[in-house]
């Protein structure tokens, strides 16, 4: 048993020297999803977004919502846009110390009559599909990756960002665990707007 602690407190050194040695390597806001080039008529958010559970942006994400606690996903809802088909959902953490954001989890094929989303909707239907109970896909290699930001870095910011589409996308394409650059090709000339709300939290070793 005190091997296994003292591995973990070694961990938390190697940890911790990495906050250090990358406690510039923040704020990578520029390259998140929506600044690609097909959201130049869209520069700035245009829908509404807010969280019921942890209230409006920038919130604090409390233990429940982070890696170590229950890594449950705060509940959303937006209002509509006008000539909406479908929508996205991406949360990216642009405060990663790596040179782009990290996705922590990609949704698809979101309803155009749905302007929610809570815990229970990102529950897969079954193992063999990547079809969740909110009636949409996710598009990552996992459902949901909770906010683990390195120890003594600092807050992390994680960007949940909605994006109205004029068309849906193809069934075949939100079923197939698309790459965020994939989907940007597919979603280019289709875009009608976005909104974004902030969780944020850091973890600071006691």
């Amino acid at each position: 048993m005190n091997w296994i602690i003292e591995k973990l407190k070694m961990l938390k050194y190697v940890e911790i020297t990495a906050s250090w040695l990358f406690a510039n390597a923040k704020g990578r806001d520029a390259k998140t999803f929506v600044k690609g080039p097909q959201f130049a008529s869209y520069p700035e958010p245009t829908i509404q977004i807010t969280s019921p559970d942890c209230g409006a942006s920038p919130a604090t994400l409390s233990p429940e919502y982070i890696a170590g606690g229950d890594g449950r996903l705060p509940s959303l809802e937006w209002n509509t846009v006008p000539g909406v088909k479908q929508w996205i959902l991406i949360c990216e953490d642009v405060d990663a110390p790596l040179p782009n954001p990290i996705c922590h989890g990609l949704y698809l094929g979101i309803s155009k009559d749905k302007l929610s989303v809570t815990t229970s909707d990102f529950k897969p239907e079954n193992e063999k599909s990547t079809r969740l109970n909110g009636g949409f896909h996710y598009g990552t290699s996992r459902i949901w990756i909770p906010p683990r930001p390195l120890l003594n870095h600092g807050i992390h910011r994680y960007f949940f960002d909605i994006i109205a589409l004029s068309e849906p996308l193809d069934e075949k394409l939100a079923a197939s665990k698309p790459t965020r650059e994939q989907l940007a090709k597919e979603i280019d000339g289709k875009i009608l707007g976005w909104g974004r709300w902030i969780g944020q939290c850091e973890r600071v070793w006691k």
